[in-house]
């Protein structure tokens, strides 16, 4: 099965964007590891939003396939991405985790990392800690209610300071779904 990885930027105290969506803080000057990370990486999975930013230089992300998450959004003729509605979320989720390919690249944004951490479908986080404190903005994470445990499989310092920590999240059962044992 495919791996889905989290990898995103993210400032000291927890933010993706500052405060008017922008994210002019991340730092651009190297590589920061990207180039190892596509060559494993052939899929994005991607928001409206956050879609709707890059979709003018969707080049940008050396993937062969992307997968927009939207129940509003109209493909043009010319884009070569594949819309997945909120109704057919999971059934297509694990038909792209089923098939053959690389990894995959949850983009984001925070509603998208939301919904598949409450899934339970994020395999790995890869996170490029950006070191500034921006004091406000669209947090990473919002509305996950449970703990959900992470082992540190990899980190790396850079010079500027960046640090990039990548996590697996820890298997997770639903004691709901055991069966009876009585």
């Amino acid at each position: 099965m495919r791996k889905i990885i989290l990898n995103v930027a993210v400032s000291l105290d927890g933010f993706i964007e500052g405060p008017n969506g922008e994210y002019d803080w991340c730092l651009d000057d190297q590589d920061y590891g990207m180039e190892a990370f596509y060559a494993n990486t052939d899929t994005i999975f991607i928001g409206r939003k956050s879609f709707e930013l890059i979709r003018s230089d969707t080049g940008m992300f050396p993937v062969k396939h992307m997968y927009v998450f939207s129940d509003t959004l109209i493909p043009q003729p010319d884009e070569e991405i594949t819309v997945i509605s909120s109704e057919n979320f999971e059934s297509a989720v694990a038909e792209i985790m089923e098939a053959d390919g690389g990894d995959i690249w949850l983009f984001g944004g925070a509603e998208l990392v939301t919904a598949f951490m409450k899934k339970r479908l994020v395999t790995e986080l890869m996170l490029s800690i950006h070191p500034l404190i921006l004091g406000a903005g669209k947090p990473l994470f919002k509305d996950i209610k449970e703990r959900v445990a992470l082992t540190l499989i990899d980190q790396k310092a850079y010079n500027t300071g960046l640090l990039q920590v990548r996590y697996e999240l820890k298997p997770w059962f639903d004691p709901q779904k055991l069966p009876f044992l009585g």
